[in-house]
């Protein structure tokens, strides 16, 4: 995987073009010189948990025939004091909806994405306390 990341030259933005041809903006908020314009990098790597472990989810739920029609995973986090800002502390909630979905197969499919699957959440396990939970919404 490759990905390169370029200051725009103004104030605190940067491009970022991954190796897929994607572009993603990030800037900083406006006390460390940014504008405000897109998300903090440490936004992108939070959000990049959920979006990784949300992807296992559907595709475990899926395989094990459950009918999925939606998944959202709410994160919240805690960062370190002072530098390097880790994250100390990480929350995942997960709104499954379906058809008749089965709550220990959701759990399961939860507990794998996040032992086994889930590059990021393991990585960021390494330094943050994280823990999960979920609920199911019919439909």
């Amino acid at each position: 995987m490759e990905c390169k990341v370029r200051w725009t030259g103004e104030g605190m933005t940067f491009l970022a073009e991954t190796g897929s041809n994607h572009v993603v903006a990030m800037d900083g908020a406006p006390e460390g010189g940014g504008r405000n314009l897109a998300p903090r990098p440490m936004e992108m790597v939070l959000l990049g948990t959920g979006g990784c472990s949300a992807y296992d989810v559907v595709v475990i739920l899926k395989k094990s025939g459950q009918e999925v029609t939606g998944c959202e995973v709410r994160l919240s986090s805690e960062r370190a004091a002072t530098d390097p800002k880790v994250f100390t502390r990480i929350h995942m909630h997960f709104v499954l909806r379906g058809r008749a979905l089965k709550p220990k197969l959701v759990e399961h499919a939860i507990r794998l994405s996040h032992e086994k699957y889930c590059s990021a959440s393991v990585m960021l396990g390494k330094s943050a306390e994280i823990s999960k939970d979920f609920e199911i919404v019919e439909g």
